[in-house]
């Protein structure tokens, strides 16, 4: 496998990506690109904790994008969406070989709602795992909860290391309300729920029963997909574990979804 690392794809931002590839792989404008986006609450995280999940997609046969993108609170909403919209923008004008109406995104926890955004704003298949979906109905529904950071995982912790195990209102109240700058207006506008359209993309959803991440959200995520006829999967597993934790059994039926999407 062939690692092309610390590719700019931002001048303006000085944001990079690492490029993922089977370097024997034959028919190079045949195959597929998957965009994976590391997650970590908007505030923390890098491309390189992604390599496992990178090398899986490679050995089905893709080409994998993987990039940093802004983090807040120095970035608030929209920054880190838009910078992945940049990613897409920038890998079909790329000199990368493969095929530019084959495109998906994958991401976990806040990665998982950055790949949502892309459903929104390009239109391609994507795979959430654990995504924040309804930021503005959590928060108001929890008025109580007082926000900290105190249970926050260490700056530079893998994500696959980091123990988000159960609900942890908490710190969930910190980092959501961390992306938005305390805005209640922007928390409205960042909750991808709310710009469900019939031109977004289908979608993978994938959450535990009893975690950080609420169900509930995942719920409300697919009714306002239906209701504009947009096809989605939601696969919601025993247990309380966070994304990354429950990898054994969302990895492929998440693999058989772009199956069918990018076929």
């Amino acid at each position: 496998m062939k690692i092309d690392k610390d590719v700019e794809y931002s001048a303006q931002y000085g944001l990079k990506l690492d490029v993922y590839q089977d370097e024997e792989q034959t028919n190079l404008d045949g195959r597929r690109a998957i965009i994976d986006i590391h997650g970590g609450g908007w505030w923390l995280g890098y491309k390189e904790e992604e390599t496992d999940w990178a090398t899986k997609f490679v050995d089905a046969g893709y080409i994998v994008f993987v990039p940093n993108y802004r983090l807040a609170p120095d970035n608030l909403y929209p920054a880190a969406a838009e910078d992945v919209v940049s990613v897409y923008d920038w890998i079909k004008a790329s000199p990368y070989q493969f095929d530019r109406n084959k495109i998906g995104a994958v991401g976990m926890s806040s990665g998982g709602s950055l790949a949502i955004e892309l459903g929104i704003r390009r239109g391609i298949p994507i795979a959430s795992w654990s995504g924040i979906v309804d930021l503005d109905a959590w928060i108001e529904s929890h008025p109580d909860v007082i926000a900290s950071n105190k249970t926050a995982p260490v700056p530079g912790t893998p994500v696959g290391q980091i123990n988000q195990v159960g609900a942890n209102d908490p710190y969930y109240k910190w980092f959501v309300l961390n992306y938005v700058g305390s805005d209640m207006a922007l928390l409205k506008e960042a909750s991808p729920i709310h710009r469900i359209s019939k031109t977004t993309g289908p979608m993978f959803l994938a959450n535990s029963l009893d975690e950080i991440t609420p169900t509930d959200g995942v719920e409300r995520l697919q009714h306002a997909l239906t209701e504009n006829a947009i096809q989605s999967t939601v696969k919601f597993v025993s247990g309380h574990g966070h994304g990354e934790a429950y990898m054994d059994r969302a990895q492929e039926p998440t693999l058989a979804f772009f199956d069918e999407f990018l076929a």
